[in-house]
């Protein structure tokens, strides 16, 4: 247990804007993960509150941060569920708006090891638009960090992404649901990059290692492509070996924090939201990620997304009694 790292929970503050989606996870666990065309028996099926932005958002409110959410809810008792669930985590979801259909929906499936799979239905997440920004502009300019995902439609995350940028707000940009053609447009207004080792090596076209050494690969010429790519800051999230930091022409390795997983869901939406904590409580970001990695941790003791994640004293007290 780092007790420096953990002891930052005790100074998280400052406002957050996250703009995306909000989703109804269907939940089933199984013993293992189905092959195509594959029928395999499950537990019961649990409806818990999800969403790529919609979780971030939770998990930085559980933390002490003030956040509001951005974004659309639908017609169906599933919105009222998503946001009384996120009113329950201390988001402010008084922007968010209501349009007719369904919510935004994911199929998930959870194996004995705690890997998953995802299928995302967008429903009322495909109706966030750019006049909906806009309309918005006053109150998303009030806050210090925005944090944006892709589960929303593109132009209305690249007009966000601009609109923040131009007022001096941090924009940190999370390349999930992955994509290697992100718009130039979002790349230059966004401050920050998160993803993943795999979407990394994609995105800037660099061969994975083929032993697996993640480690091992020269991370400053990782730097200077992403630099080169567009980010001059990035976080890349390497699974149990932790995460690197590219900050300028630095790299630092961040340490995964050791639990024993039950459930992946949601860590990496965890882990996004304290980065937006950190960051908006002027954390340097690589000392937020490494908070990061504890809180992210944290939540993969438990099932679901958000119903995973924990309070300050929660975490606090699980490292500080796992370490003894």
């Amino acid at each position: 247990m780092n007790a420096k790292t953990l002891s930052l929970l005790n100074n998280i503050s400052g406002s957050i804007s996250i703009v995306g989606s909000m989703n109804a996870d269907y939940t089933v666990t199984t013993k293992r993960l189905p092959k195509p065309g594959e029928t395999i028996a499950g537990g019961p099926l649990r409806i818990l509150p999800g969403g790529k932005s919609g979780n971030q958002a939770a998990a930085a409110a559980r933390i002490g941060a003030k956040v509001k959410m951005f974004g659309a809810v639908g017609s169906d008792k599933n919105a009222d569920f998503l946001l009384a669930k996120l009113d329950d985590a201390g988001v402010d979801t008084s922007c968010v708006q209501h349009t007719d259909g369904a919510s935004g929906t994911t199929v998930i499936t959870v194996d004995g090891n705690g890997e998953n799979t995802i299928v995302y239905s967008a429903g009322s997440n495909a109706t966030v638009s750019t006049d909906y920004i806009e309309n918005q502009k006053d109150v998303l300019l009030k806050s210090s960090v925005l944090g944006l995902c892709l589960e929303s439609p593109i132009e209305a995350v690249t007009a966000t992404a601009r609109m923040c940028h131009d007022a001096g707000i941090k924009v940190l940009l999370n390349d999930s649901p992955f994509t290697d053609k992100l718009p130039e447009e979002l790349i230059k207004y966004s401050d920050i990059l998160l993803v993943n080792e795999h979407e990394m090596a994609q995105l800037l076209n660099i061969a994975e290692p083929k032993n697996g050494d993640w480690l091992g690969m020269d991370w400053n010429y990782i730097a200077q492509t992403m630099h080169d790519f567009g980010f001059k800051q990035a976080v890349v999230t390497l699974g149990g070996d932790g995460a690197m930091v590219l900050d300028e022409d630095r790299t630092y390795h961040v340490d995964a924090a050791k639990i024993d997983a039950v459930d992946t869901t949601g860590c990496g939406d965890s882990f996004m939201g304290t980065l937006l904590a950190g960051l908006a409580s002027g954390f340097s970001l690589s000392d937020s990620a490494s908070l990061a990695s504890y809180v992210a941790a944290y939540a993969a003791t438990g099932y679901g997304a958000q119903a995973s994640y924990g309070n300050v004293d929660q975490i606090r007290d699980f490292f500080s009694t796992s370490n003894k």
